[in-house]
């Protein structure tokens, strides 16, 4: 999915609701519902905010937050969602698994947060800071992160379709993370993770299933992708020079003006995918490859 289809919904009130309750976040019912706020947006019907534009959503300072915070419990966590939190400098706050569907987070300082385990659902953190925070578990579902500052963040286990468009994800821990599009519940996969024109050098993404991903023209020069599961991704103009490919599922993938210089390929599945004016298979690893030319 484009930027052109991430547009920025008005938040569903039935949302709010499926995200509050105790019903598994990848159930059918829950992507169902989420597809069915966000289907004027993707079909292009829905209008766009002028950039900024939240009045809807309703400002809080750094003093609230922490305030909200301060009385959650494991059984109560936080209640953030529709909150307004653009700019605050929220370093290092431990967020408690708070539930922040829909808030907005765009220019927040949030290095060295923890949000591991918050409901993230079709919130906004563009252009944020968010250099070593922790955002294990999380679930990051329809999330605006353009332009945002992921340096050596930790998404271990996240689940996260939105957009990374020329976010900072150099050295981020990726592992196992969950962005694959749901084929069995949207049936042309519309919304999927999109990490074009980002910078993942070095990122860890072993055993990450982040199938149908759009890297065009990012660099995930060196990145760890041992394992990992990229069915149909595009790789268009992306930098893949030593990266760690071995064992990783790129079935039907796009390969084009593509630089694999030094990496490896060993054991890799290749099977069906458009492989041209690509650059370096000469100096990568191929043992047991599949699907090359």
């Amino acid at each position: 999915m484009g930027s052109e289809s991430l547009v920025r919904c008005k938040f569903h009130p039935l949302l709010a609701s499926e995200a509050g309750t105790a019903r598994p976040w990848r159930s059918g019912a829950f992507v169902g519902l989420v597809l069915l706020a966000l289907l004027p947006c993707l079909s292009g019907q829905a209008q766009t905010p002028p950039m900024g534009d939240f009045s809807g959503y309703e400002r809080i300072d750094r003093a609230q937050v922490l305030a909200l915070l301060s009385a959650a419990t494991a059984r109560a966590p936080a209640d953030l969602s529709s909150k307004n939190l653009s700019d605050l400098d929220l370093a290092g706050v431990d967020f408690k698994h708070a539930n922040l569907t829909a808030a907005v987070m765009n220019g927040a300082n949030l290095s060295g947060a923890d949000l591991s385990g918050c409901n993230l659902t079709v919130s906004f953190a563009e252009r944020a800071n968010l250099q070593n925070a922790r955002l294990r578990g999380a679930i990051m579902f329809s999330m605006q992160l353009g332009r945002a500052n992921l340096r050596g963040a930790d998404l271990t286990g996240a689940r996260f379709i939105g957009d990374l468009q020329h976010a900072d994800l150099r050295g981020a821990h990726l592992a196992k993370l969950d962005g694959a599009a749901d084929m069995k519940n949207q049936s042309m996969g519309l919304m999927h993770a999109v990490i074009s024109s980002a910078e993942l050098g070095g990122a860890d993404m072993h055993e990450a299933d982040l199938s149908r991903a759009d890297f065009s023209f990012s660099s995930l020069a060196a990145a760890n992708l041992h394992g990992a599961r990229i069915f149909g991704g595009d790789f268009s103009g992306t930098s893949l020079a030593g990266a760690d490919l071995s064992g990783s599922d790129l079935r039907e993938s796009k390969f084009i003006d593509t630089d694999f210089s030094g990496a490896d390929l060993t054991n890799a599945d290749l099977s069906g995918s458009v492989l041209r004016n690509v650059r370096g298979l000469d100096s990568a690893k191929r043992t047991g490859a599949r699907g090359l030319p």
